[in-house]
């Protein structure tokens, strides 16, 4: 058994990203409970140097009930948005978020792929809906066809309370429809 792959499973019946039920302004916030449930302290603590969260696009996933994964993130990726970030290449609003100077080249298993990269100052917001609004429909897409990956933003020091929220799909030049290339299993 792995200590750094778990799974946040919703007790009711969600099929996954696509579930229109998941933009409903009153859904549960499962990204903050697979955070809280992730993080030190938390009921089943990813052990690993830096961690993530992602789910799958419909085509990308082998069970058809909405699971996030709670798993490490490689030193590289976790540099990598730190880089982007100071270089301002990180969207600051959702409204930019699909932009093009807010795209980027992140290295995971298979080679670099490239992800619409957000910065959050907290899990608050429902990240369904969010995508929903500002890259899906603003773009023609559909939400059966995104992956999405949170990052806790670090520090040299610590987590800073912010947090990194990439997208991708096969729309972007080396897009890509799982969260598995940016986590360790």
């Amino acid at each position: 058994m792995s200590k750094h792959n778990y799974l946040t499973v919703p007790a009711c019946r969600i099929t996954g990203i696509e579930c229109p039920f998941l933009l409903n302004p009153n859904v549960a916030n499962y990204w903050h409970e697979a955070w809280e449930n992730a993080r030190r302290g938390g009921d089943v603590p990813v052990e690993y140097r830096y961690i993530g969260l992602g789910i799958n696009s419909q085509s990308a996933r082998q069970l058809n009930q909405l699971h996030i994964h709670m798993a490490g993130v490689r030193d590289s990726t976790q540099l990598r948005l730190q880089a982007l970030d100071a270089a301002g290449r990180v969207a600051t609003h959702p409204s930019q978020w699909g932009d093009t100077q807010y795209q980027a080249p992140v290295t995971g298993t298979g080679g670099d792929r490239t992800y619409r990269i957000l910065r959050l100052p907290a899990l608050t917001t429902n990240l369904f809906a969010l995508l929903n609004t500002n890259v899906v429909r603003r773009f023609g897409l559909q939400m059966a066809g995104q992956t999405l990956i949170v990052v806790p933003r670090m520090t040299p020091t610590a987590f800073d309370g912010a947090f990194y929220i990439l997208n991708s799909d096969a729309s972007l030049p080396s897009g890509t429809v799982t969260c598995d290339r940016l986590l360790v299993y």
